[in-house]
């Protein structure tokens, strides 16, 4: 099962055994932590923010300040960060196709599944967008 989110003209799947709540963020909850880049506070904890349209680079998104979206809180490998997207769309059970088989992995998503109107959403890999989020932090650090 997982909750479909859209960012831009893109359909994601999260699954929900991932998502522990979703919420929308105000100014006083969101920081800049030097190394960490954006965080936001939940519950005395700082959790980072990955924003899904600047890892896969869609650039048609809707929401580009954070209280314009949605913050979908999700857990990885014992890890918590925010997912930023446009708008959920809703629950659904999916079938998952592997990417694999015809193309090479993609890091951060573990397959695809064609959605009731006939478009395919890609299945979000949780632990491996956690990494992919953490790897792209570091080289900016590097960069700058």
């Amino acid at each position: 099962d997982g909750q479909t989110v859209s960012v831009g003209s893109e359909t994601y799947i999260v699954p929900l055994v991932s998502i522990i709540e979703s919420i929308q963020v105000s100014e006083e909850m969101i920081n800049l932590v030097a190394g960490r880049g954006e965080t936001f506070k939940l519950r005395g904890e700082y959790l980072p923010i990955v924003r899904l349209h600047e890892v896969f680079g869609i650039e048609d998104v809707k929401a580009t300040s954070l209280k314009e979206g949605l913050l979908v809180v999700v857990e990885g490998e014992g890890r918590h960060c925010g997912l930023f997207v446009d708008d959920l769309l809703g629950q659904q059970q999916v079938v998952i196709k592997s990417l694999e088989a015809n193309y090479k992995k993609v890091e951060g998503i573990s397959g695809a599944t064609i959605l009731g109107d006939g478009s395919v959403a890609l299945i979000i890999d949780i632990p491996g967008l956690l990494r992919l989020a953490t790897q792209a932090q570091v080289n900016e650090k590097r960069i700058a």
